[in-house]
């Protein structure tokens, strides 16, 4: 037994397969295993000589196995089976380490005890490493395939289901992903569960009772010594708790307490030993199997370092390589000439395995720098189309036709440069790449394409645009009856033009014909949405419009003249004229009419808003325009509402009342102003009574004062008896008419005097004499006419 820092071992079973009782008794006793109950775990390795196991073990758990010395030349190191304890691992840990299978030194008793040890590690072990080269992927005796076979079916004969984890770990891992060796790993054991002839009472137990299958990779220990260093400590951390819920062994099944470890152990060892299930294969088969790895192994090393496949290989990694294809096949033609050569005596069907096994494992290795190569012609050909394909569309060749042309010519090119690829020894295929590239290419045509076609779309959305956009809106600042007609037949004029010019500029896109239709919709709606946003537009600045007009029509003549307030201008109808104009630009703006659709939205409009018997309706009848909708018209064409009508139209009367009192100030100013002749009564009097006799008036203030009594009473008759309202029906019914008031005016005029006379002082604070009265009476009786004119012509 060997003793180091923390760690204990002991050779379980020696080299002449005798189990070590009392050793194990000592090693019991020293790793205090009685007292760890259930909780501990066995963990054994297996796997060919010199493939590293005892190193690996004293790195992943600390033990001192003996390793063999690279330098003294590839012999056998472990004898029999040591068994250790784990240094630093919770809950306590054995480690067994198996002589490793397929060696020289014991000669034909080699498969015997290396099928026996197998058994042991997996009858007695919760998780058991198999350790292999990873180049031993896929074979049949190196990855032990045959030993598992005949393991798997004495196991389920001699033990009953323990769930054992078999974790395999794969050394010197090359550049294939493990992703992708795994499942190959996996599909091999569970083939040869499959074809392992089973009992009657295992016959459906699938291989998930007995094994659990873990797979990790690890990197060369002479080459990348860090990176294995680094692998193995995250790979130790699995072991931590192994036997928990969910760990390495966390399902294991039937545990025998430890302190019966040593007994179990034993027994097990003794029905390996006396089961005669194990025998041995034909010696020359072992010796041409393990003559032949060595030579193929010595093949594989000797293609790695060859300096022709080096420096390929280098090229590759630059750049595009021709003639790859040729190049390749002669190196690797002349290794396995060299493996034919040095094989050619040992037994047939190991040699042809062996051989098989170094060409696989050959193109495994080149098979990168062939997809390089492939990458390479791939890319090469995408950038020649996209340059070529891009260059025939700027000098005006068609789409279609550039695009066929050169897809044709960049795959024929491709095809020709992927045969100078292809390696003899192989039988790769280019269809992915070549299924790649044609995927790239149609990408790239379909990008172009796209584009282009996004570029035609917003070349007549842009062109519509310009037709349309500033037209409608000349046309629907000038609203009249025709306003819409036109902007009708301006928009299908415009449309069915972009539709044509579109319709033509696909026909070379090769493109469906449901994509064209749809392209044409859109291009068609487009240029209605450009007349409707223009329309809206416009209904937003229909009351600024509406003043404009109203502005333009009451301030000017039918010449376009600025109108000058004589005094002769009919106000009201040139104010009604006004508004019935902007009634109807109004009435032009409220809905959308694209269509043939009718309406009689205007005769509505007019009906509420000019009509002067409105007011008078609105208290018997419902408003037409208390609404929010148009009968018959629906809400995607209303631009304005009714009550929206109705609001702008009393914030346009607010707005433009002021102008029509301007203009009625300016009237009467013009009147005031161009009075220069004395007033009629004084031109009259003069006429009358001469020159002398006016200045005697104008001496004598009491005539003057008997004249201007005289003057009120004759314009308080003529108010009285409104004398021109009676003439507007003809001279003689005006006189009849007057001559029949007449008396009667005279003698209300002449009670109402006496009356104010007849007023006690009270009533007359200020104490006026009662000329004044009657002279107040008369005013105020004159006033109601006046007032009563200017309602009028508002």
């Amino acid at each position: 037994m060997d003793k180091s820092e923390g760690c204990c071992s002991v050779q379980l079973i020696d080299g002449d397969g005798i189990y070590n009782v009392s050793g194990i008794d000592h090693f019991i006793k020293d790793v205090k295993l009685g007292e760890c109950g259930l909780s501990y775990a066995v963990v054994s390795i297996m796997g060919p000589q010199s493939s590293g196991k005892s190193t690996l073990l004293n790195s992943l758990f600390g033990t001192n196995f003996m390793e063999m010395d690279a330098f003294k030349g590839r012999s056998q190191t472990t004898k029999g089976i040591w068994l250790a304890r784990c240094a630093g691992i919770e809950p306590c840990t054995l480690v067994m380490d198996l002589e490793g299978t397929d060696g020289r030194e014991r000669g034909e008793d080699d498969t015997a005890f290396e099928k026996q040890s197998a058994l042991f590690a997996l009858a007695i072990s919760d998780i058991v490493l198999i350790n292999m080269w990873c180049h031993d992927i896929g074979r049949e005796q190196a990855a032990n395939k045959p030993l598992l076979k005949t393991v798997f079916q004495v196991m389920m004969r001699l033990f009953s289901p323990r769930k054992t984890t078999m974790l395999f770990v794969i050394r010197d891992k090359t550049r294939t992903p493990l992703e992708n060796l795994e499942p190959v790993l996996r599909e091999d054991i569970q083939k040869i569960w499959d074809s392992v002839p089973k009992p009657e009472a295992h016959k459906e137990t699938p291989m998930s009772d007995f094994f659990n299958v873990e797979v990790v990779a690890l990197s060369s220990y002479e080459e990348k010594e860090e990176q294995f260093k680094e692998q193995v400590a995250s790979l130790r951390q699995r072991f931590m708790h192994s036997i928990a819920p969910g760990g390495l062994a966390g399902d294991r099944r039937g545990v025998i307490p430890a302190s019966g470890f040593a007994f179990s152990a034993d027994q097990i060892w003794r029905v390996i030993k006396e089961n005669k299930d194990l025998d041995l294969p034909a010696h020359k088969v072992m010796v041409a199997t393990v003559r032949c790895e060595e030579i193929a192994n010595e093949k594989f090393s000797h293609f790695i370092a060859n300096e022709d496949w080096r420096k390929l290989d280098g090229e590759v990694q630059a750049g595009p390589v021709s003639a790859f294809g040729k190049r390749l096949t002669s190196i690797l033609g002349s290794c396995l000439s060299e493996y034919d050569g040095e094989a050619t005596f040992f037994d047939e069907g190991v040699r042809s395995s062996k051989r098989h096994q170094l060409q696989e494992k050959l193109l495994q290795l080149v098979n990168p720098a062939f997809q390089d190569v492939l990458g390479h012609i791939r890319f090469g050909m995408l950038e020649k189309f996209k340059a070529s394909f891009d260059k025939a569309l700027e000098i005006g060749e068609g789409f279609s036709s550039a695009s066929s042309v050169w897809f044709k010519s960049c795959m024929a090119q491709f095809d020709e440069e992927c045969a100078g690829a292809i390696v003899e020894q192989a039988d790769w295929d280019t269809a992915k790449v070549r299924d790649k590239l044609v995927r790239d290419i149609e990408a790239h045509i379909s990008s172009v394409r796209t584009s282009k076609l996004s570029e035609l779309t917003s070349q007549y959305e842009s062109k519509l645009h310009e037709a349309l956009s500033e037209p409608v809106e000349a046309l629907l600042e000038g609203a009249n009856d025709e306003t819409w007609r036109t902007v009708k037949k301006l928009h299908q004029r415009e449309t069915e033009s972009a539709v044509s010019g579109l319709s033509s500029a696909l026909a070379c896109f090769d493109i469906e014909q449901e994509t064209i239709d749809k392209m044409v919709k859109s291009l068609q709606e487009y240029s209605r949405g450009v007349i409707e946003s223009k329309a809206k537009e416009e209904a937003g600045r229909v009351l600024m419009r509406m003043k404009e007009r109203f502005g333009t029509i009451f301030s000017h003549d039918s010449d376009s003249m600025p109108r000058v307030w004589t005094g002769k201008e009919d106000i009201r109808a040139i104010t009604k004229a006004a508004r019935s104009a902007s009634l109807k630009l109004l009435s032009v703006m409220v809905v959308i009419r694209l269509g043939d659709e009718t309406d009689n939205i205007e005769k509505t409009l007019t009906v509420a808003l000019l009509d002067p018997t409105t007011s008078k309706k609105s208290t018997t009848a419902s408003d037409p325009l208390a609404s929010s909708t148009w009968d018959g018209i629906p809400s995607s064409r209303t631009l304005i509402t009714p009550v929206q009508c109705k609001s702008v139209w009393r914030q346009f009367k607010t707005e433009t009342e002021y102008t029509v009192t301007q203009a009625i100030s300016a009237q009467e100013a013009n009147k005031r102003g161009s009075n220069w002749l004395p007033p009629p009564w004084a031109i009259l009097a003069l006429i009358i009574l001469g020159f002398n006799e006016f200045m005697t008036l104008l001496r004598n203030p009491l005539y003057l004062g008997l004249l201007f009594v005289g003057y009120l009473l004759l314009k308080a008759l003529w108010t009285q008896l409104d004398i021109p309202g009676e003439f507007r029906n003809g001279a003689l019914p005006g006189l009849i008419s007057i001559s029949a008031k007449f008396v009667p005016t005279v003698m209300n005029l002449l009670k109402n005097l006496a009356a104010e006379g007849q007023a006690p002082p009270a009533a007359n604070p200020e104490n006026r004499p009662p000329s004044n009265n009657a002279s107040s009476s008369v005013s105020s009786s004159k006033n109601p006419p006046e007032h009563k004119s200017a309602s009028k012509t508002d």
